[in-house]
């Protein structure tokens, strides 16, 4: 029986910090205002994502406080109920953060296949991987 060299991939995970070292936006975020952007309400996002609504609105105002500018535009409830929609500002943030989050892992991958394809193939190039 022959047997099977296991597959590897790199992982990396990125996020926007401002000079406080606190977070802007990243893959949570992400998911946040896709997920307002689907149902068109905070409450309903938080439900989706199994989250408390003051989660989710906390992540928001504090992303909206760091970039000063608002992610959500909101409607009022009433008759017609209410609901929030993305700012034009925050699509181009979604938009902008998923090629930036898309190239990375691009380039992760081709570092990765650079730097370990041939070790990690089982071909030894000569070099010592092991720890010291």
């Amino acid at each position: 029986m022959i047997e099977e060299t296991p597959k590897f991939n790199i992982k990396s995970k990125i996020w926007i910090e401002d000079e406080n070292g606190e977070v802007v936006f990243g893959a949570g975020r992400l998911r946040i205002l896709d997920a307002v952007e689907r149902s068109g309400s905070i409450q309903a996002a938080a439900q989706e994502l199994q989250m408390s609504y003051r989660a989710v609105w906390g992540k928001i105002k504090a992303t909206e406080q760091r970039l000063g500018t608002p992610m959500l535009s909101r409607k009022a409830g009433g008759a017609e109920g209410g609901g929030s929609e993305l700012t034009p500002i925050a699509k181009e943030l979604v938009a902008r953060f998923r090629q930036l989050r898309d190239s990375t892992n691009s380039a992760a991958d081709d570092l990765f296949l650079d730097f370990f394809s041939l070790e990690i193939q089982g071909e030894s190039t000569g070099a010592d991987l092991s720890p010291e």
